[in-house]
């Protein structure tokens, strides 16, 4: 497992970070959810990524005890804070200077740690101040709650802004965790430039495009049996516009012969595909069995020569969604709207 700076920080992050969304608490059993994590740990993953409202804050809980008996100083954790928690009242949700400085505590203690290693914004929180956001945060890394700060989905101004903020209050933006794939690339024409600007690192979700880019989903055909698209609990609704799109999984059928020629998984090619990308960190997998962690955990150090990113982009043709609005257009109005 090869390990790269996030950002313009001293923190080393594995090139494959393990995350728990849709899975701890919710569609995999809790034996099986630590044999996930260890299997990670086995394959040299050191980077676990949740966030409290993952199943209502129970991700976070699973999480901190499948960890637990590791060497701390050896993990980086992120964890994030944004969507509605608890009961979810009015001050349950949010960027708010009172949810932050509650909401922290809480995930340290889910946990089972006294800091996390990134504290993250899950997403903008239009309803409140940034400034009042960022002090939140300046306070949490003082406190040595967190070591550094970063956000998730937000646009290239709301970055710079933020950033700005940070530098003047003494702590560090380091990265942001945006929707990141061989078919999603809106983050190429405006936020990855200003973050490369700005020594700020991208730690992506869905690499796979909800497992899209597998290529275990075929046109005409119903998902296969077992797999998350059957599974109401482990976000079937989420993959479901893309088994609608036949255009996209003919375009992905036609990824197999690269992955082939090049002794890889369809898996493999597109976490390799991002990891391409220079601003890129850190891609996040998520796994429902312990062999799904091993499998794409190889492609770490995988290097995608000119000719074959060029090849991926010939069998995508135009599928690929590089509008760089969609970031804005699919942020949530306010925190209760998100989910």
């Amino acid at each position: 497992m090869e390990h790269r700076i996030l950002g313009d920080s001293g923190l080393k992050v594995s090139e494959i970070c393990y995350g728990n969304w849709l899975t701890h608490g919710s569609q995999v059993e809790n034996e099986v959810a630590v044999a996930c994590v260890h299997a990670a740990l086995d394959a040299g993953i050191t980077t676990f990524d949740t966030a409290d409202v993952y199943a209502n804050t129970v991700a976070e809980s699973v999480l901190g005890a499948a960890l637990a008996g590791e060497r701390r100083e050896s993990l980086e954790i992120m964890t994030k804070v944004f969507g509605p928690t608890g009961p979810k009242g009015p001050n349950d949700m949010g960027l708010s200077r009172k949810h932050i400085l509650e909401s922290i505590n809480g995930s340290l203690r889910r946990l089972g740690t006294d800091y996390v290693d990134v504290y993250q914004a899950h997403r903008y929180d239009k309803t409140v101040p940034l400034e009042e956001t960022m002090q939140a945060f300046a306070d949490v890394v003082s406190a040595g709650k967190a070591l550094y700060i970063g956000v998730s989905e937000w646009t290239a101004d709301q970055i710079t802004r933020g950033h700005a903020i940070a530098r003047e209050l003494g702590f560090q933006l380091v990265s942001n965790q945006p929707e990141y794939s061989m078919l999603t690339r809106i983050i190429e024409a405006e936020v990855v430039p200003t973050c490369r600007r700005l020594g700020v690192s991208q730690v992506v979700w869905s690499p796979l495009a909800q497992g899209v880019l597998t290529g275990k989903y075929l046109p005409h055909l119903s998902p296969p049996e077992g797999s998350r698209a059957t599974d109401e609990a482990g976000g079937a609704a989420s993959i479901r516009p893309w088994l609608e799109q036949e255009d996209t999984l003919l375009a992905v059928q036609k990824l197999n012969p690269i992955a082939a020629d090049l002794g890889l998984t369809m898996a493999q090619l597109a976490l390799a595909w991002v990891l391409a990308n220079d601003n890129v960190s850190a891609a996040i997998i998520g796994a429902s069995r312990p062999e799904q962690v091993s499998d794409n955990a190889k492609a770490s150090g995988v290097r995608l020569e000119g000719d074959v990113l060029a090849a991926i982009d010939e069998a995508l043709g135009d599928v690929v969604v590089t509008d760089p609005a969609l970031t804005a257009a699919r942020a949530p109005s306010s925190p209760r709207d998100w989910l």
